[in-house]
């Protein structure tokens, strides 16, 4: 079950004023909540592209070593390593 968070954040000065630009009949956003929720999804979109960036990256750099550099492992030692 999804659960609602109310969260008051203070702006002032330029933060302010930008976030006025943006919302509003002259903005992209009908009310400062849609633009606040706008940008956490995209921030974690951003997160999780991230992410998934460095896992290619590591999977990449692991598919492109030598045959002869794998070592057998036991799913035991694959989870003691990872604890480690």
């Amino acid at each position: 079950m999804s659960r609602t968070t109310t969260m008051t954040v203070r702006l002032g000065g330029a933060l302010s004023d930008f976030v006025s630009a943006n919302v509003g009949d002259d903005g992209s956003y009908e009310n400062v909540s849609e633009y606040i929720r706008d940008l956490i999804r995209r921030d974690k979109e951003r997160a999780e592209q991230e992410a998934f960036s460095r896992l290619k990256a590591e999977l990449t750099h692991a598919f492109a070593a030598p045959e002869e550099t794998y070592q057998s492992l036991t799913a035991a030692e694959v989870i003691a390593r990872n604890r480690a």
